[in-house]
């Protein structure tokens, strides 16, 4: 058997993470194990020891890339659009819709990784740095985490709902609440 290089076995790493957090945010960390994780990148269960020192490690580095990957998405958002506020309605769209909804792999973390933080404290610590991250980046202080809170639970109830016209209805209705109030429709 070859032995890898080291850069060889980082990238491999960073794919297990990768693959991790898009498995763990679609299926619940409980309902993915190991082997799904290095099966989903094509190794063996054996190469994962030689890099994780267990599954709760690999859990929270799979949050911290999530978070990481959002706030490069919410940094693109700001580059794209003139203004932060601009920035922050088209988070509004673009969370809040249907695509989102029916891709929790794809998704935010804060949405895909909460139930399970919230039943392992042992996962809480880079959950807490992103979510507070992430609310910062929306507005700040106490407006950031009501407005975060809002989007992630309007997330929560419309994935919970999916299927239903009621689904349809969370997405358009929070989407409405969450946007900054220049950009709320009127009539």
């Amino acid at each position: 058997m070859s032995r890898v290089s080291q850069a060889e076995a980082q990238a491999n790493r960073e794919r297990v993470v990768e693959a991790a957090s898009r498995l763990f945010r679609e299926r619940g960390v409980a309902n993915v194990s190991v082997v799904d994780v290095m099966q989903a990148v094509g190794l063996t269960q054996g190469g994962f020891y030689k890099q994780f020192a267990s599954k709760d490690a690999l859990v929270a580095e799979a949050e911290a890339k999530g978070f990481a990957d959002m706030l490069q998405y919410l940094a693109a958002l700001d580059a794209e659009f003139d203004g932060h506020d601009a920035a922050v309605s088209a988070l509004c769209d673009r969370y809040l819709s249907t695509d989102h909804r029916d891709s929790p792999g794809a998704g935010c973390p804060a949405a895909g990784f909460g139930g399970d933080v919230a039943r392992e404290p042992e996962w809480r610590a880079p959950y807490v740095a992103g979510v507070r991250d992430m609310a910062g980046w929306v507005a700040p202080g106490k407006a950031g985490l009501a407005g975060l809170a809002t989007l992630v639970g309007g997330m929560l109830l419309a994935r919970a709902t999916a299927g239903s016209p009621l689904s349809e209805e969370i997405l358009e209705a929070v989407r409405e609440a969450a946007k900054p109030a220049g950009d709320v429709p009127h009539g």
